[in-house]
């Protein structure tokens, strides 16, 4: 039997909503004992390792750019994102760490405008400043002080989607004359290079059951990002973005039934808005590309 490819695309995205889910509670699970920088160190580490025997095939072609500067940025914002993000989801619940992180969508469309000069039409300004409503309303601001609702770990989910935002506007950038394969080896090679700094900052030797885990949270890692952009690839942006909140519903359980996290009432209305915002920009960036595509027709 054939599937079709949206079919295709769907199962890779769900794919990889299973795999960021194991990731991020192992995450949480080893964060009492090592620090987001050093995860972030073993997750880069994995990662290399796991794309060794790919780069070993051609490595002057998985090394080829004609852009340092961006490649040298993404990697930079992409680890500093990495460790920012670990972080939230270490102190965070798992569903609000989650629901925070989709905020990178939120974000693209001021970069869209500002970066690639993109037109933005304000059906997409409107989302975008509906879903941040949802985001006050996730954190519930006057509840408790500015500590009880913005403390560090809701600022670095914050931080870390907006960082994303911008590693995927450069990878916009990018995907112009680079292939995804050299883009995710620059990633990741150079990723574990500027890991390496701040993990010495926190560095620890792990038990040999710990460093399992933390190989399997890396390699877990890598494979989730390739199946997320086989996903991608393979079926419609519009039609995987909606598969890709999957992740949201599995974080609600896993944290329900491993670290007894209870959803707030906030979280779930505010995710809610902030989902519903995004699935309307991402329908909407795909109407855009249907009317440019049937243009020269």
């Amino acid at each position: 039997m054939t599937l079709s490819p949206n079919l295709r695309g769907a199962l890779w995205i769900l794919a990889s909503a299973v795999g960021f889910t194991v990731m991020t509670t192992l995450i949480k699970f080893l964060g009492d004992d090592y620090p987001a920088a050093l995860q972030t160190f073993y997750r880069q580490l994995a990662g290399v390792l796991v794309l060794l025997p790919l780069i070993a095939r051609d490595w002057r072609g998985a090394f080829r750019t004609t852009r340092p500067g961006i490649v040298i940025f993404r990697s930079s914002a992409g680890v500093l994102a990495l460790i920012m993000s670990f972080y939230a989801y270490q102190k965070l619940p798992l569903a609000d760490a989650n629901a925070l992180s989709f905020t990178r969508t939120l974000w693209l469309v001021p970069l869209a405008g500002l970066v690639l000069r993109e037109p933005i039409g304000p059906r997409r300004i409107s989302a975008a400043l509906v879903g941040f409503v949802g985001v006050l309303i996730m954190l519930q601001p006057g509840a408790g002080g500015v500590e009880a609702w913005l403390g560090w770990p809701q600022l670095c989910a914050l931080g870390a989607a907006f960082l994303f935002a911008l590693t995927i506007t450069g990878m916009k950038v990018m995907t112009r004359d680079h292939t995804p394969f050299v883009l995710l080896v620059y990633a990741a090679v150079l990723g574990l290079v500027f890991a390496i700094p701040p993990a010495l900052f926190v560095w620890r030797w792990p038990t040999w059951p710990d460093l399992g885990l933390l190989a399997a949270m890396g390699v877990i890692g890598t494979l989730t990002q390739g199946a997320y952009i086989k996903g991608m690839e393979a079926g419609e942006a519009a039609v995987m973005a909606p598969v890709d909140y999957t992740r949201l519903v599995f974080a609600v359980i896993v944290g329900f039934l491993l670290f007894q996290e209870v959803p707030r009432t906030a979280t779930v209305v505010g995710a809610v808005i902030v989902v519903g915002s995004t699935l309307f920009i991402s329908w909407r960036e795909h109407q855009l590309a249907k009317q440019a595509a049937a243009e020269p027709t």
